[in-house]
């Protein structure tokens, strides 16, 4: 599964699933309708990958919300505008599913990625850098 290859530059340490219980996974993910895999591709490669979970709500109207988890880029591509890229249509896919907010989730500690995430926050809101 060529989308594995960005997940292992995320946690190189995990092992590889030699039963094969990922691509079952996978399937899982592709057949629920409200977990959304995001990827972009250059050149047939997959070089960014975020994953978008739309949960139902009864509050706020019933309105969904979201969480993002799982953001990668390629290490190689990164600073190139391709994670800024996928996450504002990320967003965009959680306000057109019509959630009421987004949240994302992170496991880094690295001030890096932070900073990219706050970086992407104007662009959420229709803003700037």
């Amino acid at each position: 599964m060529c989308i594995l290859r960005p997940y292992r530059q995320l946690q190189p340490e995990e092992p590889v699933l030699l039963d094969r219980s990922d691509t079952a996974v996978f399937a899982q993910i592709l057949e629920s309708a409200f977990l959304h895999l995001f990827v972009l591709e250059v050149d047939g490669a997959i070089v960014a990958t975020t994953y978008l979970n739309v949960i139902p709500n009864l509050t706020r109207s019933a309105s969904p919300y979201a969480v993002i988890e799982d953001v990668v880029v390629d290490q190689a591509l990164r600073g190139t505008g391709l994670g800024t890229q996928i996450m504002a249509d990320t967003l965009q896919a959680a306000w057109n599913a019509g959630c009421c907010k987004a949240m994302l989730q992170t496991g880094s500690r690295t001030p890096a990625t932070h900073a990219f995430y706050l970086a992407c926050l104007p662009s959420a809101y229709g803003g700037t850098g």
